[in-house]
C-alpha cells in the first residue's frame, strides 16, 4: 500500500468517524474507502472494525462525563455489548462468507423505520424504559456489529430511543460507546485470527479517532427532530446500497 492510499485511509477515517457520530453509518465511508484501495471484502470488514475502534475512543474521550452519568447501568450495557461483539466476530470467522448478508439491507431499513416512528413507538410504551427489551436489543444488535457492523450504528441508536428515556443526544453518544465497545471486543479476535491489514487500519483508526472527538460538539448542535429524521433517511439509503450491491 502506497503512502497516498494510506493518507486517502487517513482522511476517509475521520469523515466515517464524523458520519459514524452523527448518523451511525461510519462503514458507508470506511467499507468502500478500504475496497477501493484494493483490499479483499473479508479483509476489508475485519479492517474496518478494527479501525472503526478509533471512533468510539475519539468520542469516549470528549464524552466521558455523559458516559459515567448514564449510573451503574451502563456497565450492564456495556457487558452486553462485548459479548455480543465477541460472538458477531466469531461468526464471521468460522461462518461461510456472505452467509447473513440477503439479510442485512432489511435489518437497517427496519432499524430505519423504527427511528422515524421512534415518537409514536415510545408514545405506545408510555414513556418507560424497557430494560429488558434493550438488553436483549443491544446484544443481538452488537452480534451483528461484530459480524459486519455496516448500519449497526442505526441499529443501536434506534433501540436505545425506542427502549429507553434518554435523548437523542446522549443516545448518540451511548450508541458511539456501546458500538465500539462491541468492534473493540471482535477487533481482539481479529487481530488474532482474522485477516487484519494493519498498515490500513491504523491509518484509518487515526482518522476515525480525530473525526469520532469531533462528533458530541457536532451532535449537540443539531436539533433533535432533523437528527433522527436525516439518521432515518440516511439509513434507507444505507439499505437500499446494501441491497443493489
Amino acid at each position: 500500500m502506497t503512502v497516498l492510499e494510506l493518507l486517502l485511509l487517513v482522511v476517509a477515517g475521520f469523515f466515517a468517524g464524523v458520519v459514524g457520530f452523527v448518523s451511525g453509518l461510519a462503514s458507508l465511508v470506511s467499507y468502500p474507502a478500504l475496497l477501493a484501495v484494493g483490499l479483499p471484502p473479508v479483509a476489508a470488514n475485519v479492517t474496518n472494525t478494527v479501525a472503526m475502534v478509533g471512533v468510539g475512543v475519539g468520542a469516549l474521550t470528549n464524552s466521558v462525563r455523559e458516559v459515567v452519568d448514564t449510573g451503574p447501568r451502563v456497565w450492564r450495557w456495556t457487558a452486553y455489548a462485548a459479548l455480543g461483539g465477541a460472538i458477531g466476530a466469531g461468526v464471521l470467522l468460522v461462518a461461510p462468507a456472505g452467509s447473513f448478508e440477503a439479510v442485512v439491507p432489511y435489518l437497517v431499513a427496519l432499524a430505519s423505520l423504527a427511528l422515524l416512528l421512534q415518537p409514536r413507538i415510545r408514545a405506545l410504551a408510555r414513556g418507560r424504559d424497557l430494560p429488558r427489551a434493550y438488553a436483549a436489543a443491544l446484544f443481538v444488535v452488537a452480534v451483528y456489529g461484530g459480524y459486519f457492523g455496516a448500519g449497526a450504528g442505526v441499529m443501536i441508536l434506534a433501540v436505545t430511543l425506542i427502549c429507553t428515556s434518554e435523548s437523542i443526544w446522549r443516545a448518540s453518544i451511548l450508541k458511539s460507546y456501546l458500538l465500539g465497545t462491541a468492534n473493540l471486543v471482535a477487533a481482539i479476535g481479529f487481530a488474532v485470527f482474522g485477516p487484519v491489514h494493519w498498515p490500513a487500519a491504523l491509518a484509518m483508526a487515526l482518522g476515525a479517532f480525530a473525526g469520532g472527538w469531533c462528533g458530541p460538539p457536532l451532535v449537540a448542535r443539531i436539533p433533535p427532530t432533523a437528527l433522527r429524521v436525516g439518521v432515518a433517511t440516511a439509513g434507507f439509503g444505507l439499505a437500499a446500497w446494501l441491497a443493489l450491491t
